[in-house]
């Protein structure tokens, strides 16, 4: 597990995003995640919907099924799986300004909270199956994060979850240089290994039905992201401030050092398929 040397709380993590969401949304969309190529040929948009149908397609979601999108950003995924699957949804953000934008686009069935993920106050077994797209990663505690998804899962509930990742046995250059400034710059207490995350969800009760390794097929979105961001800086006085002069303008940095990251190996992009019991 690679923990950098400050300490990141649920405050600076919803910080970050409320002060950065319109670079957030400017450089990127309403999807705050990675997009995933197939053939090299999708737009960034259908890149990033790609993500969204990679994992409904593995949480087999059924029609009716109550389902809870951990970390759901601006609710965009849960909106999407919710109108082609079917399901409701119920989402959790740690960011009012995300809560906002979600609360201003509504869609049946689909509930967004400003809510913590490790405090949720959901009811044991109630849902069928959830998701975590690039949310773990900002948890305190990353197997209490395990815990909670087990305990609000009914038996035989599905739990996917996408992550970035260290590299296993990164380097200490790499460690030093790469991994350990990502998670201060990014505000993640921590970033685990592929071994670190099968462990916790393991001890949380979980059985590991799949892992798959996509990071040549999402890493284009950094060097996308930084291009979209020049530009913005040209031309938008609101984003060369947030960029230069705001709380997380550190945040900024990242986007050259994930670019490199994702070259040289630092950094995995792993998908977790796990299900509960029956």
């Amino acid at each position: 597990m690679i923990v950098p040397d400050v300490s990141q709380s649920a405050a600076a993590v919803a910080d970050h995003y409320d002060e950065l969401d319109p670079i957030y949304r400017r450089v990127w969309g309403e999807h705050v995640h990675h997009g995933l190529w197939a053939t090299g040929r999708e737009t960034p948009a259908e890149a990033v919907e790609a993500l969204v149908h990679a994992v409904g397609d593995r949480l087999r979601l059924m029609p009716g099924e109550a389902c809870v999108d951990i970390g759901c950003g601006y609710g965009s995924t849960a909106r999407q799986l919710a109108l082609t699957h079917k399901v409701s949804v119920t989402g959790l953000t740690l960011s009012g300004e995300q809560a906002r934008y979600a609360a201003a686009h509504p869609v049946p069935g689909v509930d967004i909270q400003l809510r913590d993920w490790l405090a949720n106050g959901l009811p044991a077994a109630s849902a069928a199956a959830a998701w975590a797209i690039e949310s773990s990663e900002h948890m305190v505690d990353k197997q209490a994060f395990f815990a909670e998804a087990h305990r609000v899962l009914a038996p035989g509930g599905r739990l996917v979850v996408c992550a970035w990742l260290a590299e296993t046995g990164a380097s200490g250059w790499k460690v030093r240089h790469l991994l350990e400034p990502i998670c201060r710059e990014g505000r993640l207490p921590s970033m685990g290994m592929r071994e670190d995350y099968e462990a916790m969800a393991m001890a949380a009760g979980f059985a590991i039905d799949g892992y798959e390794d996509v990071s040549q097929r999402v890493a284009r979105t950094w060097t996308i992201c930084a291009r979209r961001l020049v530009k913005a800086l040209l031309v938008d006085r609101e984003i060369r401030r947030l960029a230069l002069g705001g709380r997380n303008r550190i945040s900024v940095l990242s986007f050259p050092r994930l670019i490199l990251a994702y070259r040289t190996g630092a950094m995995r992009y792993g998908i977790f398929t796990l299900s509960k019991a029956r």
